[in-house]
């Protein structure tokens, strides 16, 4: 690898750490307001679905090198990225503990 490649991939980190700060010191910032929060989740499977959909799907590999390129990223670098929704179930055990204490 090029040491300019080198230096992309370090701007880029560095870019991809400041804004999981900004949203980490939002979702902080804002831990006792829940429709924000929601919100927030909203917006970042909005983004997740975006860059998946219009810019990682047209951009998957066309040629058997960089399909083991990516499925080595992919082994070594820590699965496929997913956004995990809470179960309706999991909301209600909460509201039926929460109820529970009132009595």
């Amino acid at each position: 690898m090029s040491s300019q490649q080198n230096s992309l991939s370090t701007d880029l980190e560095q870019k991809l750490q400041e804004i999981t700060t900004v949203v980490t010191s939002l979702a902080e910032t804002n831990q006792e307001d829940l429709l924000f929060l929601l919100s927030l989740l909203r917006t970042l499977e909005l983004i997740h679905r975006q860059i998946r959909t219009e810019m990682f799907e047209p951009a998957l590999p066309n040629s058997r090198n960089q399909l083991y390129h990516l499925v080595k990223d992919i082994e070594e670098q820590g699965g496929w990225p997913y956004i995990e929704r809470m179960k309706l179930k999991d909301l209600l055990l909460n509201l039926e503990s929460d109820s529970s204490e009132i009595i």
